[in-house]
This record gives C-alpha cells, structure tokens and sequence, in this order.
C-alpha cells in the first residue's frame, strides 16, 4: 500500500493526486482565466482606469470653448408724493430683464493645458500599469488556492489511508489479544493512534473546505476536479540574472512608477506655465428689454448688444504662491524617481528570493522523496521483527506514523515548488494573461481610452450606462 500512496504523491509537473483528478479536470490554465474574468477585485481596478481615462477629455477641455447662457429680471415700484405731484401720491411700475450668451475662449495660458493633457495621458498609462499589477497580484492568489485545494486533498487523502491502516492494525490487536499473543497495552496504543488519526482527518477537511471557500471567491466557482499539474515552468527564467533582469525592466509596479515620474514633470511643467501670461477672448450677445408705468402710461426699451474682449493677464506677484506650487511639484517629481528606484530593489529581491525559494522547494521534493523510500523499508523492516517479537506494536505504530509524515513532506514540497514558480514568474512580472497564454479574451483599456478621449459631451459611458 505504501509504495501504490508514493506513486500517487511523486508527480513531474507537481502535485500528484491524479487518483483524484478525471479526464474532464479544470486546469490551472482555466482557472486563472476564470479568475481574470470574473473576480471582482480586478473588474473594480478596471472600473477605477476607466474613470482615470476621463481625466484625458478633462484636460482637453480647456483648449476648448465656454459657452454659458443667463437671464436676468428686475421689478420696482415706486411711490412718490412731492409739490409737483399737488401731493398726490405717484406710483411708478418698472420691469427690466436682460437674455445673452457668453463665450469664452482660452488662446494661451502658459502651455499649462497641454501639459495638463500630457500628465493625464501619463497618469493613465501608470494606471494601466498598476491594473496589470493587479491583475498578476489577483492570479497568483488564485493559483494559490488552486495549489493549497490540490495539497489538501491529497493530505486528507493520506490521513484517510492512515486511518484505514490503522483500523486494520486496531482489530488485529484486538484479535490477538482474545487469543493471548498481544496485550491491552497493545490495544491500547491503536486505539489511541487511531484516535488521533480520525481527528488529523477532521482537521484536513475543515481545511479542505476553508480553502474551497477562498477559491471560490478568488476564481468565481466552486473548485471541481483539479489536477496536480503546474503547466507554467517553461515560463520561468533560466537563471537569478536573468530575473533580475527581466523583472527591473517588466513588472508592472516599475512601469508604473516610471509613468508616474513622466507625469510629475508635466506637474512641474504646469505649475512653471502659471508664471507665464493667460490670453482670452471672450463675447458676449445680449438683449435688454424694459417697461415703465407711470400715471397709468406705458413705455417699452429694448436693447441688443453684442461685444468681443480681448484680455492679457500677466502674473506679477501671487503672494509667493505660485513660487510655492512650483517647488511643491518639483519635490513631487524628486519623490517619484526615488519611487521608481524603490519599485526596482524591491523586485529585484523578489526576484532572487523567489529563484532561491524555489531551487530550495526541488531540493526539499529530493530528500522527502528519498525520505519515504527510506520509511517505506523501515515499515517493512519493523513490521517483521514485530512478527519475531523482536519489535513491539508502537514500534510498528511509530514507524508508520514517519512514513506518513515523510509522505506529507514530500506533498508539501510540490506546492511549495508550485508557490516558488507562481512567486518567480509574479516578481518578473510575467504572472498575466499574454505570458502565461490563458484562455481567456484579453481586456484591452486603450478601446474605453479611445472612445473618450475627444468626447466634446454626452452623458452615457462607452458601455451605455
């Protein structure tokens, strides 16, 4: 039995419970797609780049024009008693209204438009950035779960084989001891050896079910039928060089403080714009209309006017808030690089850690491999002598019970070479959908960022909400 549980355990590509896993299993490969089209957290993340694509049109809309329209109204009355009313009491009614349109349009403010423009376009390319980062932080928790479901499994598969052993050697110490050839004490120990067996399945399959819950929050289904492959390790850099490498200059978390370095200096080439001169021009069409009723007489006025106005502002003093606003930004931009080399170290020891844990994990599958050979010898060994008396039933017990921890190890070490790989390719920054080629379609934001970007209005979202 022993040599048929190793033979379950020993995979190449990683988990091995195949017992477990029919022709129809969900792949790894299917999962992540699931997940990258389902979970929430992603979606969320998408909806937040969506709305930084707006900041694009935004900004486009000051090099446009302002146009407003108004209406004004006035009513009076007045009451005049005076000599030359003989002291008669006067009453005067007068109603004014005015109705124009203003137009007002910005022809220069110090270039601060267009680099507003160009911090948003920056922004949303930092965004995108941060949503693929996201996105390979969301798949790596998936497959994860998808990892700690297949071990699970194959531990409560081992702690249920444990137990079927040790019901067998419980009714054999009590067969023996009807007959005299064993003790209480025997029966005793395989009592309570079974009894710890039966809770170490309970406490498999509370975790088990724990770690079902978490896939399926994370993939978006209950997890049915996986199999114990890990069909990515072609993917994985040959060397910690190369990386390191790959990971300074490809993951998501770089690339998004770079972006965010661009848009800094567009800030500080803005906030510089604000000592520069602003040039408008605005017009104006109005018309002004009127009624006054005195001494029971009426008389009406109406007035068009139309007018055009040019203006210069130039900035000569602000109370050194500008001055202010211009070092703010530069210290900003300061900020940002610093970020940059920060997201740079911080995923090249990733990077490095993770190529060690992982060479680490192979090495640890070697000797727990090596480990249950050994034991499974040792358990035939000790349950012969116990035949001969030379060996007690603990023994057996014992011995049977480092098997079984061998057989965890070695279970253990293939996830925790699965966890290693998932954590290379995530510090490369190569965790996402092109590189791994899910099966899934592929979210493109530069369609939301085309179809806004020159919207001069409408109310609806691309998607018509």
């Amino acid at each position: 039995m022993s040599r048929h549980i190793l033979t379950l355990l020993i995979s190449v590509s990683g988990l091995a419970v195949s017992a477990l896993a029919p022709a129809h299993a969900e792949t790894m490969a299917q999962a992540l797609a699931s997940a990258y089209a389902n979970n929430p957290q992603i979606n969320a993340a998408r909806a937040g780049l969506r709305a930084t694509d707006e900041y694009v049109p935004q900004a486009k809309a000051a090099l446009r024009p302002q146009i407003s329209a108004y209406t004004t109204g006035t009513a009076n009355t007045t009451r005049t008693q005076s000599p030359s009313t003989s002291g008669v009491p006067v009453t005067a009614n007068t109603f004014q209204y005015s109705n124009g349109l203003q137009a007002t349009q910005t022809l220069f403010q110090g270039f601060r438009n267009r680099n507003a423009i160009n911090e948003a376009d920056a922004n949303v390319l930092s965004s995108r950035a941060s949503l693929e980062n996201t996105v390979q932080t969301v798949l790596y928790d998936a497959a994860q779960s998808y990892l700690n479901v297949v071990y699970d499994q194959a531990v409560l598969q081992l702690n249920r084989n444990d137990v079927t052993y040790l019901q067998r050697e419980l009714q054999a110490a009590e067969d023996q001891f009807k007959v005299g050839e064993s003790t209480r004490t025997d029966v005793a120990q395989a009592r309570s050896q079974l009894s710890t067996a039966i809770s170490n399945v309970s406490s498999a399959e509370a975790t088990l079910k724990q770690d079902q819950a978490t896939y399926r929050q994370l993939v978006g289904h209950d997890p049915v039928n996986l199999r114990s492959e890990f069909p990515f390790e072609s993917r994985l850099p040959r060397s910690v060089s190369e990386a390191a490498n790959v990971a300074i200059k490809e993951h998501p978390s770089v690339l998004s403080a770079s972006y965010a370095v661009d848009a800094a200096n567009f800030a500080v080439k803005q906030a510089e714009g604000l000592l520069l001169p602003t040039i408008t021009l605005q017009g104006t069409a109005e018309h002004t209309g009127g009624s006054v009723n005195e001494l029971g007489q009426s008389s009406h006025q109406f007035t068009n006017e139309a007018q055009v106005v040019g203006q210069i502002s130039i900035p000569l003093y602000a109370g050194g808030a500008y001055a202010s606003q211009i070092r703010q930004a530069k210290e900003t931009l300061g900020q940002r690089k610093i970020q940059v080399d920060q997201a740079r170290d911080q995923v090249r020891q990733a990077a490095v850690a993770s190529f060690g844990n992982l060479a680490a994990a192979k090495a640890s599958i070697t000797a727990a491999t090596a480990a249950v050979q050994a034991e499974q010898i040792a358990v035939s060994g000790v349950e012969e002598e116990q035949k001969v008396g030379q060996r007690t039933l603990l023994d057996v017990l014992d011995e049977r019970q480092n098997l079984l921890n061998a057989q965890v190890q070695v279970v253990s070490g293939q996830r925790n070479r699965g966890l290693a790989s998932l954590a290379l390719l995530q510090a490369t920054g190569r965790l996402g959908l092109d590189h791994l080629n899910l099966p899934a379609t592929a979210y493109k934001p530069q369609s939301h960022y085309q179809a806004v970007k020159d919207k001069w209005g409408g109310l609806r979202t691309p998607d018509g909400r």
